[in-house]
């Protein structure tokens, strides 16, 4: 309870947003250590004390009616959450713990129970209220030795908001015992409506991902009605007692006022129907023949296997380390025992959507096995780790509102035909002839290089961006500052890419800048940062540079939305067969509002 209260009120730190350990402690996300020791737990505690003359539960109870008390309420819970119970004997395993009462409930004779957790503060808690024959270990459970099979129940009350639901579900079949259950027991997300992170695992995607992966449901238990009435009970209380508060805990008042609001934007979540308070009950089927993991850092290996067995050229760690391993990213792994058969990548990239800065995510190394390309069905791999990326990553609510990729229109029709991706844009290439070397006189070229980082060019090139970004109000595009300049063209580990920046002579004027690559195909412009109106006078050059260099042509791939701004310099136009997508899984902007909107050129994709 006191968790995800306290969301609300930190939602925008960025070390939160990722948290990923079982009952990952509240006050370790404040601003400074003071404010810590007294927000929100002791708050919650003492508040709770003066109201109803003890405080040994720090969770949500069950309403039956307004007249109850609180204590009578969490005890509801857990005589909720007893019935559900196997009977003896039983073997359980609490992740997270709450200050011991679950486990001295859940301390049967013949039950044995296992309760760990990663919140010192909660372990401390767990010692004072358990009884004595209930224990808790401090550890995670991403590190428990899954040797320790043979659970009949793997449990989790208002933790599992903390951790992965990739590494619940997995852990969880190979924890239990054949036909063990899974109990979840806590708040959900509904519905993801805006833009902001949420904190909550989503309860439809949870559900589908536990039966995708070897689980069925038994029970989905919505309780939201009878949870709901907690926060109106701890308003009251903080309320009450409010001076008390301030006093006996030497708080600012602003930490109460923050903490109400917290409270009421939550009462109105679960008034609105975006939050809500559930227990959900699986039992573990047959093991199925692939699992989904995300993939670590020390399974690389496996990976660069894989690329060279799909692509027959090899992906380099240096490769691996810029894409992958310098910026957010994240990449799901298919796997059938202990061979990856399956891969899907993707690297988050700022972007401007419609003019606001949002977070996109670009797919990336999007492979399958040969001997298992076969199965396309909904149950092979690549709908199992494209539905589960969906799910993890993009969309409202999600780290990255939406996603691009450039998939052929085969991959592009499977995956519509599954439901993932809808098609918003195409690729064009647009080929000139190269021209003579002789000078273009009103303007100068002047080559960029890592080395220029401690002059005025990153100003220049942000300045650059900046009117491009304004003549693209109306679209999405990626970032083109100095910062991705430099990581993208000027440090990439195996590519070589000339970027030139063009000026006038005479003067300071700066008209754009050019990033040009070649190689057998020709002189590629790859990339382009200045207003739409420089477009001509930069392909000019590029063509230019393409005969200084003996190349046979020019060509440049742009979406077609945009594709007219560069018709204007001439050239032949002919459409390729790189399609766009965008997730269509679940709740994200829709297609018709993004078709036709994207700006894209190769050096948006990490494959030039």
């Amino acid at each position: 309870m006191t968790k995800s209260i306290n969301n609300n009120s930190i939602q925008s730190t960025q070390h939160y947003r990722q948290a990923t350990h079982a009952t990952a402690s509240m006050t370790a996300a404040l601003p400074s250590p003071c404010e810590a020791l007294a927000f929100p737990f002791n708050i919650y505690a003492h508040a709770l004390h003066l109201h109803e003359g003890i405080a040994s539960d720090l969770h949500f109870g069950l309403f039956q009616n307004d007249k109850i008390s609180m204590r009578t309420a969490q005890q509801s819970t857990h005589e909720l959450l007893r019935s559900k119970l196997p009977p003896s004997p039983c073997r359980i395993l609490e992740v997270g713990i709450d200050s011991g009462t679950t486990s001295s409930l859940l301390n049967q004779p013949d039950y044995e129970v296992f309760s760990i957790t990663v919140d010192t503060q909660q372990a401390e808690r767990f010692k004072r209220n358990a009884k004595p024959q209930a224990s808790a270990r401090y550890q995670s459970l991403e590190t428990i030795n899954t040797e320790a099979k043979g659970f009949d129940i793997v449990l989790f009350k208002e933790s599992a908001q903390y951790i992965d639901q990739l590494e619940i579900i997995n852990k969880a079949l190979d924890l239990l015992s054949p036909s063990g259950q899974l109990i979840v027991m806590g708040e959900f997300a509904l519905k993801h409506n805006t833009t902001d992170l949420e904190n909550l695992h989503l309860l439809k995607n949870m559900i589908m991902l536990a039966e995708r992966s070897g689980f069925e449901l038994i029970e989905n238990l919505d309780l939201s009605v009878l949870a709901a009435p907690t926060f109106d009970y701890l308003l009251q209380a903080i309320s009450t007692y409010r001076q008390r508060l301030i006093k006996d805990l030497f708080l600012n008042p602003e930490q109460l006022t923050q903490l109400e609001q917290s409270n009421r934007i939550n009462r109105e979540k679960y008034t609105n129907g975006e939050y809500g308070y559930a227990l959900l009950r699986f039992r573990k089927k047959t093991a199925p023949r692939w699992h989904l993991q995300l993939l670590k850092e020390n399974q690389k290996h496996k990976l660069f296997d894989l690329f060279k067995k799909t692509f027959n050229h090899t992906m380099t760690p240096a490769t691996w380390q810029w894409k992958y391993g310098a910026n957010a990213s994240h990449a799901l792994g298919v796997w059938q025992k202990d061979k990856l058969i399956a891969h899907y990548g993707g690297v988050a990239r700022q972007i401007l959507f419609f003019g606001q800065p949002q977070t996109a995510v670009q797919i990336a190394d999007v492979m399958v096995d040969t001997s298992e390309r076969g199965i396309l069905t909904r149950k092979g791999p690549f709908f199992l780790m494209t539905a589960a990326f969906l799910e993890h990553y993009i969309g409202y609510g999600k780290p990255y509102l939406i996603g691009f990729g450039f998939p052929n229109e085969r991959h592009m029709k499977i995956a519509e035909r599954h439901g993932l991706y809808g098609e918003v844009g195409k690729m064009v290439e647009i080929t000139w002839s190269p021209l003579s070397k002789f000078p273009h006189w009103r303007t100068r070229l002047l080559p960029i290089t890592p080395l220029d980082n401690n002059t005025q060019i990153p100003l220049i090139v942000n300045e650059c961006w900046q009117q491009m970004a304004n003549d693209l109000q109306t679209a999405l595009v990626g970032v083109r500052d100095w910062a991705y300049i430099q990581h993208r063209y000027l440090n990439h580990p195996t590519q070589h890419y000339q970027v030139v920046l063009i000026k006038n002579r005479g003067g300071d004027q700066t008209r754009g800048v050019l990033i040009l690559r070649y190689d057998a195909h020709g002189c590629e412009i790859v990339d382009f940062i200045a207003p739409l109106a420089e477009i001509p006078l930069l392909v000019l050059h590029a063509r230019r540079l393409a005969g200084i260099n003996g190349q046979q042509r020019l060509f440049c791939r742009i979406t077609e939305n945009f594709a007219a701004h560069f018709a204007v310099a001439g050239g032949t136009r002919k459409m390729l067969d790189i399609r766009i997508p965008a997730s269509t899984w679940d709740n994200a902007p829709s297609i018709d509002s993004l078709r036709n909107h994207w700006w894209l050129m190769s050096g948006d994709a990490d494959f030039r």
